[in-house]
């Protein structure tokens, strides 16, 4: 009797114990670990808030300034992509930046339009076709477009070339993010 009811039982326990064992569904940093958040954030706009004109199309079309909370340790490099998920043919990309040193932890407005920023920093091309920030430009009278900037910490320095593109870059850091940080504003004409 006791059999009976103890196989059937530790067989439960071993199947959760495997269960257990599994791919996890909580992101992962590039080393094994748990995911680290960077903390973005604009001198310019708060989380959710308007984006000024000064940095659209409509105004100086300039980058914003941003800021973030110091990299894990291991950071080789930093990388930035900001993008409009609400564009009417998708997500259009207005901005990427790669080769960031770890230790810069801001932005300063006004990032010139070069293939070469900031000490070695590279610009990739954006979804105008330009390199380096191409400002909010949603059509008109439509609701708000939201603009996420995204930074990330990576373990390694990408090997790309100025003028990577948003996809190219994504693909050569898969697997190489140790922390990520957000920051999301909204702009309508």
């Amino acid at each position: 009797m006791i059999r009976k009811v103890l196989l059937p039982a530790l067989a439960f326990v071993f199947v959760l114990a495997l269960w257990g064992c599994g791919p996890s569904t909580k992101p992962e940093a590039a080393k094994g670990g748990e995911m680290m958040r960077l903390e973005l954030k604009s001198s310019a706009f708060a989380e959710g808030g308007t984006i000024p004109k000064k940095y659209t199309c409509d105004g100086q079309n300039i980058s914003p300034p941003l800021s973030w909370t110091a990299p894990p340790k291991g950071t080789n490099s930093l990388a930035l992509v900001c993008d409009d998920p609400d564009a009417p043919g998708g997500v259009w990309v207005h901005w990427v930046l790669f080769g960031l040193a770890p230790e810069t932890k801001e932005l300063p407005e006004a990032i010139s339009p070069q293939e070469v920023v900031l000490g070695g920093a590279k610009q990739g091309r954006n979804d105008f076709g330009k390199l380096g920030y191409g400002g909010p430009c949603p059509p008109r009278e439509r609701p708000a477009h939201r603009y996420f900037f995204r930074l990330y910490a990576l373990d390694f320095q990408p090997n790309l070339k100025a003028g990577a593109t948003k996809q190219e870059l994504l693909k050569a850091i898969q697997g190489h993010i140790l922390a990520e940080g957000q920051l999301m504003g909204r702009y309508e004409r």
